[in-house]
């Protein structure tokens, strides 16, 4: 799979609240950390949630899957990777995590987002004014 330029490459330690007795990071962390890399990357397009209120909009995942493909554990470092892949009809970000510790993809995973306006009325496609900040 090839990752287009403007992906963002995000490192975190994994810290012991996001691990089970075991020291196995719980499956439902990931998602956290799909989000941190995914503000990152829309940050790096000026559509941060700032940006995003100051042009009137929000966004909502509409859509989300993480395949699992080998554990983090207490103390890795895991290289989250998030790159617009889709802005219409709505916006689709790919991801790799890998750990770093191990030299492993841990997961692969998507989100996709619709936009609304302020007051929640769903929009069919990405509005224009955001599309013009994407790479793509």
């Amino acid at each position: 799979m090839s990752v287009p330029d403007h992906a963002i490459d995000l490192d975190i330690e994994v810290p012991f609240h996001d691990c089970d007795p075991l020291f196995v990071v719980w499956h439902g962390r990931y998602f956290q950390y799909l989000q941190i890399a995914h503000s990152a990357l829309l940050r790096s397009h000026q559509l941060d949630v700032p940006d995003l209120i100051a042009l009137g909009y929000r966004m909502v995942v509409t859509d989300t899957r993480c395949r699992y493909t080998f554990p983090l554990t207490f103390g890795d470092i895991v290289r989250v990777q998030a790159w617009f892949t889709s802005a219409t009809p709505c916006l689709r970000v790919a991801y790799t995590l890998r750990n770093l510790t191990k030299h492993r993809v841990t997961a692969r995973a998507y989100t996709v987002t619709a936009t609304t306006d302020r007051d929640g009325n769903l929009f069919a496609q990405t509005p224009d004014d955001i599309r013009s900040r994407l790479p793509l």
